[in-house]
């Protein structure tokens, strides 16, 4: 009897172990079988931006394209309100240099004011020129060579200015310059310009004159 017994107890326990095996088992498979959750969630930062699973933040708010803004860091376009927050040039935005026009007799000067700065300016009115130290006045200048609309330089770019020295007669009062002076509108630094010719150019100060500075030369308003 005791032995009947003994083998019940064995039985027993044996089936409850195979129970307990065979559920675990079952329960591994499960988790294999399970897919594998991403990584990559998207929360939420306490100061409202979202944070993304490597730490990062941006921005939660889409709504809008972004402003945009032009070469000098102004926001808008193009134009009007670019020139408008555009600072006027100075000497130290630009180099001015001199070439002589036709010729000979050579009767005019090419000014080139080109931007060498990194950002934008306005050159405006005309080139104030004093070619000889006998006459500290400036060149006169001509009203109809005044554009219609301001001079605008972005970096890099060049505005001429067209100069008259003399009428190219003999019996004029002609003064040999080798260098001159040229002040900007608004700046009171003197710019040193070498003249083009290596036996320097021919002025007559009663004849002379200077055009404001254009994007180009035009024909009529710069002839005189």
């Amino acid at each position: 009897m005791n032995t009947l017994r003994h083998r019940s107890t064995l039985l027993a326990v044996a089936g409850t172990a195979l129970a307990l095996s065979l559920t675990a088992c079952q329960s591994d498979a499960d988790t294999k079988s399970a897919p594998a959750a991403t990584s990559s969630a998207t929360g939420k930062a306490a100061d409202g931006t979202g944070t993304s699973a490597s730490g990062s933040k941006g921005s939660t708010d889409s709504t809008g394209p972004a402003e945009s803004t032009d070469a000098d860091g102004a926001a808008g376009s193009a134009g009007e309100q670019a020139t408008a927050s555009t600072p006027v040039c100075t000497a130290g935005d630009v180099t001015v240099t001199a070439a002589t026009q036709d010729g000979p007799p050579y009767t005019h000067l090419v000014l080139t004011a080109k931007n060498t700065s990194r950002h934008s300016c306005r050159l405006t009115g005309f080139p104030h020129v004093q070619f000889l130290e006998s006459h500290k006045q400036d060149v006169e200048a001509v009203a109809k060579s005044k554009p219609a609309a301001p001079v605008v330089l972005a970096a890099g770019a060049p505005a001429y200015a067209l100069v008259k020295l003399s009428d190219g007669g003999v019996d004029e009062d002609n003064e040999p310059v080798s260098a001159f002076s040229v002040m900007l509108e608004g700046d009171s630094t003197v710019i040193a310009v070498t003249a083009p010719a290596s036996d320097g150019v021919a002025v007559d100060p009663a004849k002379a004159l200077t055009g404001y500075w254009t994007p180009e030369l035009r024909n009529g308003a710069d002839d005189f």
